[in-house]
């Protein structure tokens, strides 16, 4: 080899001239290796997105399911506590009914928050989103319920007194005289 010749002497046949620097020429003008195809790339490339997206939304489709039935062991711990507190109007009853009123209320205010993360074209959240609304009413219920083992719900005509007309009065007696 001559001396100041270098690699891209003029009659090499691998040669690859690196000097052009023009911005016109992109890596589609430069010819694919025997063998190598692009199409093949892009057909695994978009496999592999398929895939990925599959099994995204396959998780997604999953973590929906979980998060709506997460309000069922919610149920079965207030229930517990519940029973717990006893049927006696004191502080602690009372602040258990009003959590066991509470938690499902402020859930079924935020269900488009707590499944926002999920949204996905092709993860259907209606099933989820429909028992887990479901599963808070039963909490509701069950705090209802509780109110009126309590006694604190007007389910009796005794409750309404205050709302109802005087009674008429039927009958008179008058003072002791007799007249036989």
């Amino acid at each position: 080899m001559e001396k100041g010749k270098g690699v891209m002497g003029a009659g090499r046949r691998w040669a690859v001239d690196f000097t052009d620097n023009s911005t016109s020429s992109s890596s589609k003008d430069v010819p694919d290796p025997p063998g190598f195809s692009r199409a093949s790339i892009d057909q695994e490339d978009s496999s592999l997105t398929r895939q990925k997206k599959d099994a995204e939304s396959n998780w997604k489709s999953q973590k929906a399911w979980e998060v709506a039935q997460a309000p069922f062991k919610n149920l079965l711990m207030m229930g517990f506590m519940m029973w717990m507190a006893g049927s006696t109007v004191h502080l602690f009853s009372i602040g258990i009914t009003f959590s066991a009123l509470w938690q499902p209320i402020s859930a079924l205010q935020g269900v488009g928050k707590v499944f926002e993360p999920y949204k996905d074209s092709k993860v259907e959240l209606l099933g989820p989103k429909l028992l887990f609304i479901a599963l808070n009413l039963g909490g509701l219920a069950l705090g209802v319920w509780k109110l009126n083992t309590l006694g604190l719900l007007p389910t009796h005509a005794s409750d309404w007194v205050s709302s109802l007309p005087p009674a008429q009065e039927v009958e008179y007696s008058g003072g002791g005289v007799s007249f036989a």
